[in-house]
């Protein structure tokens, strides 16, 4: 009991930490929490539809595939006989309806099994669960949600000081099912590392923001300098300061690596470096934003480039 309650404590922890204000913050973090392995921002390709299913958090271990939706709202929310939830209020005193989450997730559970068939791994289904999770403390509703929702005001009632009281959804969400096998895992791991992701930048205070890479602004000798970085060649952009002694920088040094398309287990990719003004944006569009953002090069550790 003590396992899974702590486990249950890591896993809203790392909800937290990484979708509170639609931000993201260290996948290293939240890997040593869960003790297994995290994948954020998935674009998984749906055949049926010929698109691609997002999907925002799948955590990995050798007995679990939990596919987790997160609802980041506040306000008073109340559900339609449809299933879908109507949320009144919250910073600009509005109101927007969304279609059924937990079956958004479960829609999302099913592609996501069915790629991975495709790529070779077949999941029993105790192997995989779905959670939603809300993590804002401004959410409010009288509706009875099932297990497989969790909302920031039931978290608070789980407390490790309550031995014998347990909710259901702890139960549930960790109790590990049939262990894989390693080959199996290591497959699993493969095929989910080499999905389609969105775009994302690594700020300094270790937030990660999801979305798509537009260009580089600034000066034109600066956009010539990086004209070499793209998508179909580069996958990872780094920003090193060039300044001593403390002072601001005026110039930074970006190291941009190549893709390496070779089979698992290889390594070394090509990097090369450039050194461009400190004042050199990269334009961002974020996910699940209509507004373009513009991030100093300065701001930045690093850029990464889904393919």
């Amino acid at each position: 009991m003590w396992v899974e309650i702590i486990c249950a404590l890591a896993i809203y922890k790392i909800v937290r930490l990484f979708f509170y204000n639609d931000e993201f913050s260290d996948v290293e973090t939240l890997e040593k929490l869960h003790g297994g392995k995290a994948y954020v921002g998935l674009r998984i390709p749906d055949a049926d539809t010929s698109s691609r299913q997002d999907v925002d958090l799948v955590l990995v271990t050798k007995g679990q595939v939990e596919v987790i939706g997160v609802k980041n709202l506040s306000g008073i929310v109340t559900v339609t006989s449809d299933g879908s939830w109507v949320c009144e209020g919250g910073k600009h005193h509005s109101t927007h309806t969304y279609p059924d989450p937990l079956a958004e997730v479960k829609k999302q559970a099913s592609v996501l099994e069915s790629y991975l068939e495709q790529r070779g791994v077949t999941l029993l289904e105790e192997n995989i669960s779905c959670k939603v999770v809300i993590p804002n403390p401004n959410f409010r509703t009288m509706h009875a949600f099932p297990s497989e929702v969790i909302t920031y005001e039931e978290w608070q009632h789980l407390k490790p000081v309550s031995r014998n009281i347990l909710s259901g959804w702890v139960k549930g969400a960790f109790s590990s099912g049939k262990e894989m096998q390693d080959s199996s895992h290591q497959k699993l791991n493969f095929i989910l590392g080499s999905a389609p992701v969105w775009d994302r930048v690594e700020l300094k205070n270790s937030k990660i923001v999801l979305g798509e890479f537009l260009e580089f602004k600034g000066k034109e000798e600066d956009t010539l300098a990086l004209r070499h970085i793209k998508r179909s060649k580069v996958d990872r952009i780094s920003i090193q300061q060039t300044s001593m002694l403390g002072f601001a920088p005026t110039r930074l040094q970006v190291l941009y690596s190549y893709r390496d398309y070779r089979s698992e287990g290889s390594s070394g990719s090509e990097t090369k470096e450039v050194t461009v003004r400190s004042s050199t944006e990269v334009v961002f569009q974020p996910r699940d934003s209509g507004k373009i953002k513009k991030f100093k090069l300065s701001s930045l550790l690093s850029v990464s480039l889904s393919a």
